[in-house]
């Protein structure tokens, strides 16, 4: 059994050192009070006992729904009662066909679903925008090549996973068995999220309003994200009596005085970033002023539940921009711009050939200008997209970049983009700025 998550949260916060991941994927249950249990997988799985029966928090995904379920069921056979989603990302909602799985073999009625009513119009969203949303999240956890066509083929949302059948819109208070149950709807990273405060337990559920990183408020593949509704979020948390505090993603956290500070230095930076930004933008600064003049302090980039392994801080300047000023960034010639064809021809021939690009990039990037190197190469291949020559120089650098991020958002992207360069010159695939793009997620 591996170190108790409660005894782990408490040392990595007290100490201020991430000396082990907190984001843990066993499958294994731990209880955190009498009658709270949590499966800590992909999403982890949050189950409190009532006299009706068991209130789930989240299914995590279809592959690990059935080692969730079975992991639950060496803790109790009561049957579940409400399925909660705390929002509709598909680590939280596709395990569910695995709970009415579970409830069929048992002779018993499934579970009730209950969620944000705006989930449903998500999951109607993903099943328009299929192979999209198939294809980015190959590209952010693999950094798989382009996945066009072979994606769409398999269901993003999976087979039977449930809709919920109970839904609300701003708050709902309800008693199952002996407990009240108040869940909060909040924006964040998501606009249908379900915080729940349980007072019997002095006890919040945030799903993924709290992920032990930083926050996922900036994913440059994804829809908008909120973070001054996030940082609100934290902060009527933090007002709550609370002594146990159950994430989604990473460690729960016993103790009121240490959830507090953690949610609202996680507020606060949120809430930094935003005013800084729009502080900029209010002086009439383009978006690259912006992201290239705004940052989050070191210090608190080291802290165990901010550092910036999964979102970073630069793509949540990009979307807070988005959020107040749209997608066009300032500069006059990036409004209506030219093809990247164009450009790459254009930029070739004034450095006298593409070779002249492939050679500077190679340069740049042996000198750790991996934001130049990765520049110049991609005029390179749009100006000879089928050169091996140039696709052989891009996949290098791309990986070389990769190798000194952070995120694995960055470093899912410029995978894939080393990947793509890789089947140019295998002559596995088409030239990268001749394959189709589908859809938005």
């Amino acid at each position: 059994m591996s170190e108790h998550p409660l005894d782990l949260s408490t040392r990595l916060i007290d100490s201020g050192v991430a000396d082990t991941p907190p984001n843990r994927i066993t499958e294994e249950l731990s209880e955190l009070a009498d009658g709270v249990a949590i499966i800590e997988s992909f999403s982890h799985v949050v189950v409190v006992d009532t006299a009706d029966g068991l209130v789930a928090f989240d299914s995590s995904s279809a592959m690990t729904g059935p080692r969730v379920v079975e992991s639950m069921r060496s803790w109790s056979d009561a049957p579940v009662h409400t399925l909660v989603y705390t929002h509709g990302h598909m680590d939280h909602v596709g395990g569910s066909r695995d709970f009415a799985a579970d409830a069929d073999s048992h002779g018993r009625a499934r579970p009730r679903v209950l969620g944000h009513e705006r989930i449903v119009p998500r999951l109607e969203r993903y099943e328009a925008t299929n192979g999209y949303n198939q294809a980015i999240n190959m590209r952010q956890f693999g950094g798989a090549a382009r996945a066009v066509g072979t994606a769409i083929e398999r269901p993003f949302v999976p087979s039977r996973t449930l809709r919920p059948d109970t839904t609300y819109d701003t708050r709902l208070t309800e008693r199952i068995g002996d407990l009240e149950f108040e869940f909060n709807a909040c924006l964040g990273e998501t606009d249908d999220h379900t915080w729940t405060w349980i007072p019997r337990h002095r006890m919040i559920t945030a799903g993924d309003q709290f992920i032990w990183n930083f926050p996922n408020c900036g994913n440059p593949q994804k829809v908008q994200r909120y973070p001054l509704e996030w940082a609100r979020s934290l902060r009527d948390m933090a007002d709550r009596d609370v002594e146990l505090f159950v994430p989604a993603h990473g460690l729960p956290i016993a103790g009121h005085e240490r959830i507090r500070r953690c949610l609202l230095t996680v507020a606060t930076t949120l809430e930094t970033l935003v005013e800084q930004v729009v502080a900029a933008m209010n002086t009439g600064a383009r978006l690259d002023e912006i992201v290239h003049g705004v940052s989050v302090p070191d210090e608190t980039l080291q802290l165990p539940y901010l550092r910036p392994l999964y979102d970073e801080p630069e793509f949540v300047i990009r979307n807070i921009w988005r959020l107040y000023g749209g997608w066009w960034d300032g500069n006059p010639a990036r409004l209506k711009p030219p093809s990247d064809a164009a450009v790459g021809a254009e930029v070739a021939a004034l450095a006298g050939g593409v070779e002249a690009l492939v050679d500077r990039a190679v340069e740049l990037s042996g000198a750790g200008d991996h934001r130049l190197a990765c520049q110049v190469v991609e005029y390179a291949a749009a100006a000879e997209p089928e050169s091996h020559v140039v696709h052989e120089a891009r996949a290098t650098i791309y990986a070389e970049r990769r190798a000194v991020e952070t995120s694995l958002m960055a470093k899912g992207i410029f995978r894939s983009a080393t990947a793509d360069s890789e089947l140019v010159v295998s002559g596995e695939a088409p030239p990268v700025n001749l394959v189709l793009s589908i859809g938005e997620e």
